[in-house]
């Protein structure tokens, strides 16, 4: 089985430092780095954790490198800032975005890929505007969406749509006048997930870092509906995906 993942990616990199005082200059840490930890972020995070959960994965992503570095104290796990670097990207080349029809692909020069899902995994950044995303939805199936845009009439055919509480709240309006909501997962932290007027609750789990826990929820979320072709499955395989990732220390995969 094979999923394609579209959307911008980055680099994530967490620097792990001591802090014990605070510099005379300013009421502000002295942050003395330690160690440091770097791996694909955004959509790239998305793709990791499909690969981990042993299916075959094509990426379209931007070339160019964003960066988002985390300084976290060493003791308390506590994020103490973060440098966004390079924080925008090229938009999909409008070639490669017409071969994805028809649930299939030609992520190279080789011939076409039949693809079983699409993961839309859009941090807002430039690769993907409305309209293209529009196209996806209207000449493929099984496409699932996380989008940071807010949210149109250009998303109603996709196949499910993955957000958290405050991306909701954000979108409240339009989920009102859309029956869209039918088909819309609503993250809710350690609360679990919404669904069709449901909750489906997560396990009580020591939490350690959540960045990037939406990502693995919605990698866990289409692989196991690839597997099943069974929503609720989907949903409570994300949730256990969720639970391990969290008890790790940065962006990590299931």
């Amino acid at each position: 089985m094979t999923i394609l993942i579209v959307g911008d990616s980055c680099e994530d990199v967490f620097i792990y430092g001591d802090i014990t005082r605070l510099t005379p200059e300013a009421p502000a840490p002295v942050f003395n780095p330690l160690r440091e930890k770097t791996n694909g972020g955004m959509a790239k995070n998305v793709a990791n954790n499909v690969e981990a959960l042993k299916m075959t994965i094509f990426t379209l992503t931007n070339k160019n490198n964003i960066r988002k570095v985390r300084y976290v104290d060493d003791k308390s796990n506590q994020l103490v800032f973060r440098v966004d670097e390079h924080d925008y990207c090229d938009r999909i080349d409008k070639e490669i975005l017409m071969q994805i029809k028809n649930n299939e692909c030609k992520p190279s020069m080789s011939n076409k890929t039949s693809i079983d899902a699409i993961i839309i995994s859009d941090y807002c950044k430039g690769f993907l505007e409305e309209e293209d995303i529009q196209y996806i939805c209207e000449n493929n199936q099984n496409v699932f969406i996380d989008t940071k845009k807010e949210l149109g009439d250009w998303i109603n055919l996709a196949d499910y749509i993955k957000i958290n509480s405050l991306e909701y709240e954000k979108n409240e309006k339009f989920f009102k006048d859309n029956d869209i909501i039918n088909k819309t997962i609503v993250t809710q932290g350690n609360k679990g997930c919404l669904f069709r007027g449901e909750i489906y609750p997560t396990e009580d789990v020591p939490v350690k870092d959540i960045s990037g826990a939406g990502d693995t929820f919605l990698a866990g979320l289409t692989v196991e509906y690839v597997r099943t072709n069974d929503i609720i499955k989907a949903i409570n395989f994300a949730q256990e995906c969720t639970e391990i990732v969290i008890q790790k220390h940065g962006v990590s995969t299931v």
